[in-house]
């Protein structure tokens, strides 16, 4: 592990901040019909699906290189719906910039 890995105590609330953000992205999204936009709908859902995948692909089937590749695409949706929420709500957009931070960061580890 790097010398920069965080503490595991940190883990479990950075990520239940970190999902309560992005539920909270959902909300202002659902509420406001940003829905109807057909490439933040998939983007957002995409990088929502590769997150859950990370965990079963890099812990459950023991596998870093289909971890890295899973979280690398993940990294790439996560730009990708933090630019399409940009033009729609700069809310939504600011809260989804930890998320961004945090699974950048995790990638280098």
């Amino acid at each position: 592990m790097p010398f920069f890995t965080p503490p595991n105590w940190l883990f479990a609330p950075a990520w239940t901040v970190l999902y309560l953000l992005i539920g909270l992205v959902l909300y202002i999204c659902w509420i406001n019909g940003f829905w109807n936009n057909q490439k933040l709908k998939f983007a957002f859902f995409l990088q929502l699906a590769l997150n859950f995948l990370w965990s079963p692909l890099f812990f459950g089937l023991q596998n870093p290189l289909l971890g890295l590749f899973d979280i690398i695409t993940l990294d790439l949706a996560v730009i990708a719906t933090v630019i399409l929420l940009h033009r729609h709500s700069k809310l939504a957009f600011l809260l989804m910039l930890p998320y961004l931070a945090w699974i950048l960061f995790a990638t280098l580890l």
